[in-house]
């Protein structure tokens, strides 16, 4: 950035002369560097606000409580130990088939396999197998939807 100091514009004529075209120095600030970043920024403002509106949606099971059956039916719980419960009672796996016909009878389809969120998955891969390859329908225990936190 360049001043003149004595009044003058270069060309001689003093204090108070008017300035011709192509004569002197000018003191003007370049703003195209400036509008070349500010167009680079509002690029990349507007990429990013366009990215972060996407996103994975993915839909959980929702569940609505049911009233309480009179019928006992046969559900495994696994904690995050990976011990395997019948109703509450520690059973092998392999007696696992034998345990629920002699109890239930042989008219039940369907078990439900009750898992702490800790489990681990083999032993929920181990039972939800044997059961299938003992002919029981596999149900999967899940929450109960808090109906007192939506309002």
């Amino acid at each position: 950035m360049a001043m003149s100091l004595n009044g003058g514009n270069g060309n001689g004529r003093g204090f108070g002369s008017r300035r011709y075209a192509g004569s002197g120095s000018l003191s003007e600030i370049n703003v195209t560097p400036f509008v070349d970043v500010v167009l680079v920024l509002l690029v990349i403002f507007m990429l990013t606000a366009h990215v972060m509106q996407f996103g994975l949606e993915v839909d959980v099971p929702k569940t609505r409580a049911v009233k309480d059956t009179a019928q006992e039916l046969p559900v495994v719980s696994i904690p995050k130990t990976g011990d395997i419960y019948l109703n509450g009672k520690p059973i092998q796996l392999v007696n696992l088939k034998q345990e629920i016909t002699q109890k239930f009878g042989g008219k039940v389809k369907g078990v439900y396999v009750m898992a702490d969120r800790d489990t681990i998955w083999d032993p929920i891969a181990q039972v939800t197998a044997e059961l299938g390859a003992a002919g029981f329908q596999v149900n999967m225990v899940t929450q109960p939807e808090d109906t007192s936190k939506r309002r």
